[in-house]
């Protein structure tokens, strides 16, 4: 037997700056405040289809590669990422835009260094 699972409920992340986050967020995938937690000084942003909890620790170190590596979002309006990602000024990984054999993906980091994929293709094409 095996938990059928559904999707991913949601990301917990640890933040340096809370309000930095919520922007971010917001300005990127248009992720709104859901639920707040004044606190502990936390927050669940997102949509019908993804959430991420963001706690801030001021105390937190570099994210950079520390046994994570990204999160990754199908993006249906994925032709317009990179011109979304330059506008708000989202430096952008790899040089540019990275061809996969079933998918292309946008790879940007979080104000914090969490590494974000923007994807074209739901999955990676991976049935």
């Amino acid at each position: 037997m095996h938990l059928k699972t559904t999707g991913v409920d949601h990301i917990n992340l640890q933040v340096k700056d809370l309000n930095a986050l919520r922007k971010f967020w917001d300005n990127l995938l248009g992720f709104k405040v859901l639920e707040g937690f004044p606190d502990v000084k936390g927050v669940v942003v997102g949509s019908a289809k993804a959430k991420i909890a963001l706690y801030e620790s001021k105390e937190l170190g570099d994210v950079r590669r520390q046994g994570f590596s990204h999160l990754g979002f199908h993006i249906s309006n994925f032709d317009e990422a990179k011109e979304l990602c330059k506008r708000n000024d989202e430096p952008i990984l790899y040089k540019d835009i990275v061809s996969w054999p079933m998918s292309h993906s946008l790879y940007i980091e979080d104000p914090n260094g969490y590494e974000i994929e923007l994807t074209d293709t739901w999955g990676s094409g991976l049935k």
